[in-house]
């Protein structure tokens, strides 16, 4: 009996370790379905055979700098398993950003991964929010060499406070990370959500709400 008490426990432990969390998923939704026939591939891509692999399958080049003649005067160029095939299944992605003068990456998530950023040129304000309750704003000024993390799925921003274009790359710890920018999901959701709702949830003018929602679907 003392030796099976030992193996139920030792085996019990195990379990919890190998179980300790769910395996980040790789796309938004997975919706169960009982027919195999009706059924899709959802591990990233499916696999070419290794022995056909070459160089190209694990190469990218971000050299060229983003356009940031846009409104938000910054431009995100994403490495991730749709530019560079070889990732697949790895877990890891990238992407270079670029930032004119006062330009900015808005409030966003990425829901399947913790972002590490390094500033390579300029000077950029960033931080993230912590969720509820307490929403404490984690924030600092990074200069060329100074690196920051973002914690997954947590609300986070870069802003280029300088006088001169600011560059920076991140890696994050997911081949296919997800990006969700809060203004254009909530104001720019397709169909749009009720502008009564957010008007209470905001705490705003339904008319703001309905200027906000006109122009976040034009955006998009």
């Amino acid at each position: 009996m003392k030796g099976f008490l030992q193996t139920f426990v030792l085996l019990a432990l195990t379990s919890s370790f190998v179980s300790a969390f769910d395996p980040s998923p790789l796309q938004d939704i997975c919706v169960a379905i009982d027919e195999p026939k009706n059924a899709v591939f959802v591990n990233g891509k499916f696999c070419k055979d290794p022995n056909l692999a070459k160089a190209e399958d694990f190469f990218f080049s971000v050299k060229t700098p983003g356009n940031t003649t846009n409104p938000l005067g910054s431009n995100v160029t994403a490495v991730t398993v749709d530019q560079i095939r070889g990732l697949n299944t790895l877990g890891i992605a990238a992407a270079r950003l670029d930032f004119a003068p006062h330009g900015e990456v808005p409030p966003h998530t990425h829901p399947r991964a913790t972002e590490i950023l390094v500033v390579l040129e300029g000077t950029l304000f960033v931080g993230f929010v912590t969720s509820d309750p307490n929403h404490t704003l984690i924030s600092k000024v990074l200069n060329p060499g100074d690196v920051f993390v973002f914690p997954i799925g947590l609300i986070h921003f870069q802003v280029n406070i300088g006088k001169t274009n600011a560059v920076a790359f991140s890696g994050l710890s997911s081949q296919n990370p997800g990006v969700i920018t809060i203004a254009s999901a909530v104001f720019g959701s397709n169909p749009p959500i009720n502008p009564d709702f957010l008007a209470k949830a905001f705490q705003l003018d339904v008319k703001v709400v309905k200027d906000l929602e006109e122009k976040f679907k034009m955006d998009n």
